[in-house]
């Protein structure tokens, strides 16, 4: 494995072809928006490139691959984006083993499994692969303003987050200059929800838990409230944002249930928490204020856990 530069990166996806990118499982934005707009570069330049992601794109992110022709083929080359482990390409991890390019975000937490790595603390990966599509000589069309602009919107908060940087905006203004829809975007992502959503947000604030002088809050999503509910990958996306929401709330974990004693674990949190530092007890990473692991148990065994964990990071005793 060696360290990669945005210039390196540009040199290898130049001279490759038939190019084939990966996303992490449980797909948000910023990778879905990496993604897309790195096969979109690549079609561009004439190569052969498509897309992989062990778990269904929710369905308001479809509009990122509606307009791009996919052929199948055997890869020659493996990319990933916004993939800070092997583990979180879920059932497609054995091609994780494969790659020869790793791009991400994730500075402080990353794992390195490709040949070579580009890694660099940014808001978001798009913000990277921005970069790195100028490297690379492309022309930024519309088309890929609008999934560069969808993951840097997504994986700042709509630019709530600490992490946002002048450099955030500037690339960002960019982009609208480019031709994103802006408006189009934030309105479709961030102010419209299904009813199903609604539902499940209800039932998440009925049974939101509050610990250590209401510092922390859990929220649970068992397999039967989801199936209850009808909620797709789409109605859950943001749910893991509710805890912090609730005012005097420091540290926010969202545990979803993906199988039988398996739990989805999301970290939010703020000023003085590190959420890293959590989720790296139980072998995940992320973000300062975002993280995320995995856990086994019954979900009392695992929120147990977890209210330790949280309660060493709030200096409960």
């Amino acid at each position: 494995m060696r360290e990669g530069t945005v210039n390196e990166a540009a040199k290898m996806l130049r001279e490759w072809d038939d190019v084939l990118v990966l996303s992490h499982r449980s797909p948000d934005g910023d990778t879905l928006g990496s993604a897309a707009a790195l096969v979109d570069a690549l079609l561009s330049m004439g190569k052969r490139a498509m897309f992989r992601c062990a778990d269904p794109i929710p369905e308001k992110f479809f509009y990122l691959f509606r307009e791009l022709r996919l052929d199948a083929f055997v890869p020659a080359h493996i990319v990933t984006v916004d993939v800070a482990d092997k583990a979180l390409l879920g059932s497609l991890e054995p091609l994780g083993e494969q790659a020869e390019l790793a791009i991400d975000h994730h500075f402080g937490s990353h794992r390195p499994f490709a040949a070579c790595r580009w890694v660099e603390e940014a808001a978001a990966c798009c913000m990277m692969v921005t970069r790195l599509i100028e490297a690379m000589g492309v022309e930024i069309t519309p088309r890929i303003a609008d999934a560069l602009y969808t993951g840097i919107a997504t994986d700042t908060g709509c630019f709530k987050y600490p992490s946002v940087t002048p450099e955030t905006h500037r690339i960002a203004a960019m982009l609208l200059e480019r031709g994103a829809h802006a408006s189009k975007i934030n309105t479709a992502l961030f102010d419209t929800k299904t009813r199903t959503q609604i539902r499940l947000e209800s039932a998440v604030y009925r049974g939101m838990e509050f610990y250590f002088d209401g510092k922390c809050a859990v929220v649970s999503l068992p397999g039967s409230l989801i199936a209850e509910t009808g909620a797709t990958e789409s109605d859950l996306d943001g749910v893991s944002a509710l805890a912090r929401q609730v005012e005097g709330v420091v540290c926010g974990v969202t545990l979803r249930e993906r199988g039988a004693g398996e739990y989805k674990v999301s970290l939010r949190t703020a000023e003085p928490v590190d959420a890293v530092p959590i989720a790296r007890t139980f072998g995940g990473g992320g973000h300062r204020f975002a993280a995320g692991c995995t856990l086994h148990g019954t979900l009392e065994e695992v929120k147990a856990r977890l209210l330790a964990a949280c309660g060493e990071a709030l200096g409960a005793r």
